[in-house]
């Protein structure tokens, strides 16, 4: 069930093909209004169009969400645009597929700041707007990388940085369940959007057979279980991470 009137801020949502835009795109059609925050502004006001085409409004910013700066502006310009954020899709993120030894600490830290850090710095910047309101949801998009530790795609640094996604939100919904805020995770598995470029057909198809379901995720599959948890229907999940992966990782 969707509450009239709510509104979604979804990062790293410009990506023609990626998991954001299909979030952004999905939750319009449920009848949320969105705010898309991208560091690709063209790409942003590309899903802005889309969305307002869906009869929803739309409002595409720029950002970085590694920058304390930056993402107190967007969430300070989205309020103002849009009057308040009642859901928080933290789906900004990188990865790179290389081994340890091969990875430099300027490769740790950038995965990191991105993925990790980037889900700290933009809860922590709508939720008093959340707390203030009773209501809120936050979902951040993890991996199933980190929960198996890899064996999909990206090194030992996404994983890293994708357990750490889930540890954060564990907290954090402890912290703030009793103001009306829920906080979960989706653990994707493979899905079939650009940020696996460069790989091989014959890599792809190896990786497929991997999977009980032998084939990728779709981005609207991914979207699907962030609508759930955005839901009122979900008001009594907190602490919780999805699994959205074919079969490849069970628990």
């Amino acid at each position: 069930m969707t509450e009239k009137n709510r509104v979604v801020l979804v990062t790293g949502a410009g990506s023609k093909r990626g998991i954001g835009r299909a979030i952004a795109l999905y939750m319009a059609k449920e009848g949320y209004d969105i705010i898309i925050a991208d560091m690709d502004f063209n790409g942003a006001k590309e899903t802005a169009e889309m969305v307002s085409t869906l009869g929803r409004k739309s409002f595409a910013i720029e950002a970085n969400v590694t920058d304390e700066a930056s993402v107190k502006y967007m969430v300070d310009a989205a309020v103002k645009s849009m009057g308040k954020i009642d859901i928080l899709v933290n789906c900004a993120g990188i990865t790179q597929p290389i081994k340890v030894l091969d990875t430099t600490l300027e490769d740790w830290n950038k995965i990191m700041s991105v993925n990790l850090t980037g889900t700290f710095l933009v809860s922590k910047a709508v939720l008093p707007g959340m707390k203030a309101n009773k209501f809120g949801r936050i979902i951040s998009i993890s991996s199933v990388s980190g929960k198996r530790g890899g064996g999909v795609y990206g090194g030992a640094h996404y994983s890293a940085s994708k357990a750490g996604v889930l540890g954060f939100s564990k907290a954090l919904a402890r912290e703030c369940v009793l103001d009306g805020v829920t906080v979960n995770c989706i653990c994707p598995g493979l899905v079939a959007t650009d940020i696996r470029k460069g790989l091989s057909d014959e890599i792809e198809k190896a990786t497929w057979k991997a999977i009980p379901m032998e084939r990728p995720g779709t981005t609207d599959e991914v979207a699907c279980a962030v609508a759930f948890l955005a839901s009122e229907d979900a008001g009594y999940i907190t602490g919780e991470d999805i699994d959205v992966n074919g079969g490849s990782h069970m628990d």
